[in-house]
């Protein structure tokens, strides 16, 4: 006599998008589909002229056109007494700051000073303003063009959705920033160095910055923003929220990158480490406002 077998389980057609997707393996094309997202999301802004213009025009600004004509300024000025006042106000810094300070003459100091301090809201406005824009319209915008329900339905779970759409609007302004740092670099070695004696740019505390401080304080802002381009109906809306929530986060960010350059070299990565704390559990709980319904514009907690 056969035995009978149970049948095999047969999955719900009429199942919802999130629990058909929560039911698919999670090994394999998971990374496939999270950098399709993302991908799809950068092909869209590479397209989109009226985008990264702005983005190059903003990252020339403050990276080359501000600092060439201040550092020219200082290091070919004629009246040598505006050079001294200049130098005189560096008493101000911090002891830890004065005592980096390199150069033989007021300009090169001068001109250091400005290089290395005053030039530090650069590499945190640049990536913050840059990616924010993004984010505050990379979900809202999915219902406005309609294709959100093609993500609601699509392979990829929320989570996938999150990390595609969050690394989509990282790399813009950090792109911009790394490419500009360089070209800042270049910058500040061949007009400020002559004058200080050598090439003295970036220095170690810029490297720990750059590498190790801005990118969690930018991921941390982006968690927020990316909530709110969720929740919000239109995409002015997420605009004008994500400029209240980054405003704030900017001047943190400014302060604690600052304070980490004038302070112990050690400073810095005290703040990047704790940065990244706050940025990694942000982002834990950012994952849970992406939710189908929200992408296909039904929910009620929208």
């Amino acid at each position: 006599m056969t035995a009978l077998t149970a049948p095999p389980p047969q999955s719900n057609p009429a199942a919802p998008p999130s629990d058909r997707a929560s039911s698919r393996p999670r090994s394999g094309f998971r990374w496939r589909r999270m950098l399709t997202v993302c991908r799809t999301d950068l092909l869209q802004l590479v397209q989109a002229r009226d985008y990264w213009v702005p983005m190059v025009a903003l990252g020339a600004i403050f990276f080359l056109v501000v600092p060439t004509i201040l550092l020219l300024t200082i290091t070919k000025i004629g009246n040598v007494s505006v050079v001294q006042q200049i130098s005189q106000t560096l008493k101000v810094l911090p002891e830890a700051a004065q005592a980096q300070i390199q150069g033989t003459s007021a300009q090169g100091r001068t001109a250091y000073a400005l290089a290395v301090f005053l030039f530090a809201p650069v590499a945190v406005v640049v990536p913050l303003t840059i990616s924010t824009a993004v984010g505050a319209a990379t979900l809202v915008g999915e219902r406005e063009r309609g294709t959100g329900e093609f993500l609601a339905h699509s392979p990829a779970t929320v989570r996938e959705i999150y990390l595609g759409k969050l690394i989509a609007s990282l790399v813009p302004g950090y792109l911009t920033t790394i490419v500009g740092f360089g070209l800042y670099s270049l910058i500040v070695n061949l007009i400020a160095g002559p004058a200080v004696g050598h090439w003295f740019f970036p220095t170690s505390q810029w490297w720990v910055l750059m590498l190790w401080v801005i990118p969690p304080f930018l991921a941390f802002t982006l968690s927020l923003v990316l909530r709110l381009s969720a929740r919000v109906k239109s995409t002015a809306a997420a605009q004008q929220a994500s400029g209240l929530v980054s405003l704030p986060l900017i001047m943190v960010a400014y302060t604690q990158s600052t304070g980490a350059l004038f302070g112990a070299s050690v400073s810095g990565w005290v703040v990047g480490a704790v940065a990244w704390l706050v940025a990694g559990v942000s982002l834990a709980r950012g994952v849970r406002s992406v939710t189908r319904a929200r992408l296909l514009g039904v929910a009620d907690e929208v």
